[in-house]
């Protein structure tokens, strides 16, 4: 199965803010459920005057629990 070209290029994105420093993990709570989610996150800056204001990218969130359980790799 071939990665889709939109997953790969948010990996790729994921991949330059860690190399910049610029992630973070954020709780959040998700729309669906109401659970708690602990959210990977771009952080980048906003174009306004002062540039005091940042931008959350979500990413995706961590799995709870045992992620071995939760994922079953391609055969």
């Amino acid at each position: 199965m071939a990665i889709p070209d939109y997953a790969r290029t948010n990996f790729e994105t994921l991949l330059k803010a860690a190399e910049a420093g610029d992630l973070a993990l954020m709780e959040c709570t998700e729309v669906a459920s109401g659970e708690t989610r602990y959210v990977l996150c771009a952080v980048g800056r906003s174009a306004d005057e002062e540039g005091d204001d940042y931008v959350m990218t979500p990413f995706g969130h961590l799995a709870p629990g045992n992620p071995y359980e939760a994922y079953i790799p391609p055969a």
